[in-house]
């Protein structure tokens, strides 16, 4: 090679466009070879790709090409997750139409995607917003309305007055919604649902079963399902038949019980509030509090007496009294409880409030006293005491004693519960997969013919007013009856953009025209072979997908359960923060209303890293008034564009080409932790690119000569980094790289050194793909280094048959030899006193002891 430094703005371009024109990296389901399917999580089309795609992409990307010079037949495609929110908030803000702005945002990140030189099959690609898409997806659908999977019911919902549309638990902060900051409301519509809890105890059965899943995301979809056996009982009314029906996971405790309490929306709280003022607004005031669980959890714990006793099921003459409370959940059990201080947190946090006894009946020591009188709620193991005739049983013990006396006497039963709930679907928004139903006064709600799909979205929509566009559009929801051929009208709410994302895996492996997919074709691909995303979708997509999955399953479309073989959750890649403090401009000033200049307002805002110059630990800022202001350096954290904390991956491929940035992403960092971003680091990586640039330039095909040392370390390198790669653990791999490459430019020229030259192409094809391209051709070898075989290694050479062995005197490293493997002492003894080293530092003295360790040192004691 004449060119003494690598141009990636010349070579990336040129061998992305030579691998297009070839369609390497096309799938052939025909194919005879054994198949591999390499997923990474689609993006959602926001406008620009970040390094977080980039890292993400990488991993997927060098385990596609890997698996392809293996000699493997490989599925590695992208598309993109359309459909959502953001769209609409676009085009109520900017004025622009959804798919508009999706479309553009998509051909922008493709061209920043394609620039990376990912070996993706843009043959499949497809967006979730494409009619050919969600067609299918209706037809699923109504497939499943039909395996009684899907169904309609009045629920409560969030309602947000203003965006006049329902709100997920966490979309409300602080009993607002996140988007309006309006007083969200509660309501009751009809909505569909998908009837995941068919599927719970499968589900979570189904974990166990996934070894090449991480251990933490399979325990957050078991706490998710929260499957939790327990008791449920009645506390009647003193003097009454009726009476509050309870479920709990703790009959052990129920000794130990000094109240009971209902959630804000149980039918009892209800019937009361309509004729008791305060107690209504105690529940309205519940309900303007937070909505999830984990909120509940940290919340204050509030209280409303409703003045009326229950008896205790075990014993009839202690009463406990009845409180509405806010950290009571109706959508869990029978959405009411009885407390039992001494032995849950938030229990015990309410009785403290209310002055309500607290007695201990579990002990895990000597301490057996009745009265609890710790802040801190005992949950652990122990005996049971204070509790008549269970005393001296263990927890386990005691529940099932309790269970079965209920059983026995009739007045309560064991019970499996689900924290699972079935999947809301409903969605009031345009920009989602319209919903194939019908509404007929005279056939009821009937689905949408399937020669008539797709049901698409109108184009024509106006968004100057807040709510759902297909609610109020003209023509678009009035339809003839496909029953009776009467007045009717579509459906106007649209799919969870969750049910987008819960079968995508399957149109990857197979799109006909006519159906969802082919199941012979998928067959063929699925389970996908490696899944790579994010750690936050551990519980909703994936636990979505794998329901779709089975649901697919019962209803003979796959003959398989589990979509995702194994599953890797990398880590993200992070930057530290810039802020500056300035004074408010005058169109800010107008803005809050200041209107004293005089006044000490100031603006704190976040800087790009682009727009910060770094000296030393300290960061400036030129402002547009081009006074420099000193900027406050903020902590590392996830790259966010709230946070302007984002590096442009384009400017990084500008700078120093696209294999830096994909080395980078795979170097230093396990990739399942955490990448800290840094300016050094990518300007450590492009000199390796030049460095290994320099060093595939001496290659010679007529060099001659063994070197049987770098023979050895090319083997050894080659097969640790096929296993590296398999396992993910691609900064090691990275790391034999560079090692090798350390050995290879010490060694002297001989046919050996270039046998290992040809090698670190072929390994670091899969890493800095462009940068071996270029070499394989330049070296004068036939074809694509992408559709080259995997270099092989021998077994018998990565069993090491030499030794180092350091040589001192008194204890002062004076050479280092190399000697065979399991040599005798006598024999080491007497090589390292051959050595001219040591010999000059002996310098004719005694000697008197020589000390050896086998296969590692010789020191010589004078």
């Amino acid at each position: 090679m004449t060119d003494t430094r690598f141009d990636p703005s010349q070579a990336d371009g040129r061998w992305q466009r030579a691998w297009e024109e070839a369609g390497i990296f096309h799938a052939d389901s025909n194919s005879n070879k054994p198949k591999s399917y390499v997923l990474e999580m689609f993006p959602y089309p926001s406008g620009r790709i970040h390094m977080g795609h980039v890292r993400n992409y990488t991993m997927g990307d060098v385990l596609a090409r890997y698996k392809k010079m293996r000699g493997h037949e490989v599925l590695h495609p992208m598309g993109w997750d359309a459909f959502g929110m953001p769209a609409e908030n676009a085009a109520m803000e900017k004025g622009v139409h959804p798919g508009g702005w999706t479309r553009e945002n998509i051909a922008n990140m493709k061209a920043q995607l394609k620039r990376i030189g990912f070996a993706l099959d843009w043959s499949r690609e497809f967006a979730t917003c494409d009619p050919e898409y969600y067609g299918q997806e209706q037809s699923l659908f109504i497939d499943m309305y039909e395996a009684g999977l899907v169904y309609r019911k009045e629920s409560e919902v969030n309602w947000d007055p203003v965006d006049m549309t329902v709100l997920a638990n966490e979309q409300v902060i602080d009993g607002k919604g996140w988007r309006s900051g309006a007083e969200v409301e509660k309501r009751k519509l009809n909505q569909w649902f998908l009837k995941i809890t068919d599927f719970a105890e499968d589900l979570l059965d189904g974990l166990s079963g996934l070894d090449n899943w991480p251990d933490k995301v399979k325990l957050m979809q078991e706490n998710w399902i929260g499957k939790s056996q327990g008791l449920r009982c009645t506390f009647r009314f003193v003097d009454s038949d009726h009476g509050i029906e309870v479920f709990t996971t703790r009959p052990d405790t129920m000794f130990g019980a000094s109240f009971v309490a209902i959630a804000a929306d149980h039918p009892f709280a209800q019937a009361q509030a309509e004729h008791v003022p305060a107690l209504a607004e105690f529940i309205a005031e519940c309900k303007r509090g937070g909505t999830t669980a984990a909120e509940l959890e940290t919340a204050e714990k509030m209280g409303f007496d409703t003045g009326y006793s229950v008896e205790h099921p075990l014993a009839k003459h202690w009463h406990l009294p009845v409180y509405v409370a806010n950290f009571v959940l109706m959508d869990y059990g029978t959405g009411a409880v009885f407390g039992c201080p001494a032995h849950d947190q938030r229990d015990l946090d309410f009785a403290r409030k209310y002055d309500l006894p607290v007695t201990r009946v579990v002990a895990d020591g000597d301490e057996t006293a009745s009265e609890f009188r710790g802040d801190v709620a005992y949950t652990g193991p122990g005996r049971i005491v204070n509790s008549e005739w269970m005393n001296g049983m263990t927890v386990d013990e005691a529940k099932a004693a309790v269970i079965a006396k209920a059983e026995h006497d009739g007045w309560g039963q064991g019970e499996t519960q689900y924290r699972l709930r079935d999947w809301g679907v409903s969605r009031q928004r345009y920009w989602g997969t319209p919903i194939p139903f019908i509404h007929c006064d005279t056939c009821g709600v009937v689905p949408v013919p399937k020669n008539q799909l797709p049901v698409e979205l109108p184009e024509d929509v106006d968004f100057s007013t807040p709510g759902n566009p297909l609610l109020r559009h003209p023509t678009w929801k009035h339809v003839e009856c496909p029953g009776c051929g009467g007045k009717a009208e579509r459906e106007t709410d649209t799919l969870d953009t969750f049910t987008n994302s819960s079968w995508y895996f399957l149109r990857f492996a197979s799109q006909p025209a006519d159906k969802p997919f082919d199941p012979e074709e998928v067959a063929k691909w699925l389970p996908v072979e490696q899944y790579i995303g994010g750690i936050e979708h551990a519980i909703l997509h994936l636990l979505y997908a794998r329901f779709w999955t089975r649901a697919l399953q019962r209803m003979g479309h796959l003959d398989f359960a589990e979509p995702f073989a194994s599953l890797f959750t990398q880590g993200m890649v992070t930057h530290e923060t810039y802020t500056v403090t300035r004074p408010p401009t005058n169109e800010e000033r107008q803005i809050f209303g200041w209107e004293d200049e005089a006044a000490h307002q100031s603006i704190t805002q976040y800087l790009t890293p682009a727009e910060v110059e770094k000296r030393g630990e300290r960061a400036f800022w030129i402002d547009p008034d081009g006074i420099e202001r000193e900027v406050e350096i903020g902590r590392v954290i996830k790259m966010s564009k709230s946070k302007k904390n984002t590096v442009d991956p384009d400017n990084i491929i500008d700078t120093y080409g696209a294999d830096a940035a994909r080395w980078f992403m795979l170097s230093d960092s396990p990739p399942e932790r955490d990448l800290p971003w840094s300016e050094a680091g990518i300007e450590g990586c492009g000199r390796f690119v030049q460095r290994l640039w320099r060093l595939f330039g001496q290659y010679d095909a007529g060099a001659s000569g063994e070197d049987k040392a770098l023979t050895r370390k090319l083997h050894q390198t080659i097969a640790a980094v096929a296993e590296d790669i398999e396992a993910l653990n691609f900064n090691k791999a990275v790391a034999r790289i560079y090692e090798l490459t350390s050995v290879a430019e010490k060694a002297a020229p001989s046919a050996a050194r270039s046998e290992a030259i040809a090698g670190l192409m072929k390994l670091s094809s899969p890493m800095m793909p462009h940068l071996a391209e270029e070499a394989w051709h330049r070296a004068g070898f036939a074809g694509l280094i992408a559709e080259a075989a995997w270099p092989d290694h021998d077994p018998a050479l990565l069993i090491e048959d030499e030794v180092t062995i350091a040589v001192q005197h008194m204890g002062k490293l004076r050479d280092t030899l190399s000697a065979p493997k399991g040599a005798s002492k006598e024999d080491l003894e007497a090589l390292a006193l051959a050595s001219e080293k040591v010999q000059r530092s002996i310098d004719g003295a005694e000697i008197r002891k020589v000390i050896v360790v086998p296969d590692r040192l010789v020191n010589i004691v004078t």
